[in-house]
């Protein structure tokens, strides 16, 4: 877990680890109304918008969580690496992805931008039961 002496990146760092179906309704306290929102499936604007992307997580995912660990702030942005831990379903084993965030600040210090970087392949579809090992013997073949 994470810690930071800038409260503005103290409590977003609170907000992701903490962060819970309960705790969606303060996404306009994390998120300026106008943020822009994009990861490797999405690209969104607006705390409306941002907040139906949790919701699917929350719907889809089993135990879905984020453990920050490195924090870079200069000025008005911040980069934090993360771990993304979930299940698939009850039961099935725990999936962790590994990245990275880029945060713009508002002045008010909420994020107006919200960039996450993250290797979509090694990361999520080697993980996966069936198209996992395809994508390891795509990658082998890649690198022979």
């Amino acid at each position: 877990m994470a810690r930071h002496d800038d409260p503005r990146i103290a409590r977003i760092i609170d907000f992701f680890e903490q962060l819970s179906p309960a705790e969606l309704p303060r996404l306009a306290q994390i998120y300026t109304d106008d943020a822009h929102f994009k990861d490797p499936f999405n690209e969104v604007q607006g705390v409306p918008a941002i907040g139906h992307i949790f919701e699917h997580m929350f719907r889809t995912l089993h135990a879905p969580r984020f453990v920050i660990h490195d924090v870079v702030v200069q000025g008005g942005q911040c980069f934090l690496t993360w771990d993304f831990v979930f299940r698939l379903k009850r039961g099935s084993a725990e999936v962790v992805v590994r990245g990275g965030s880029h945060l713009l600040l508002a002045e008010d210090g909420r994020i107006r931008l919200h960039r996450d970087y993250w290797d979509v392949a090694e990361e999520l579809y080697e993980k996966l039961p069936v198209l996992g090992a395809l994508m390891r013997w795509l990658r082998r073949r890649v690198n022979s």
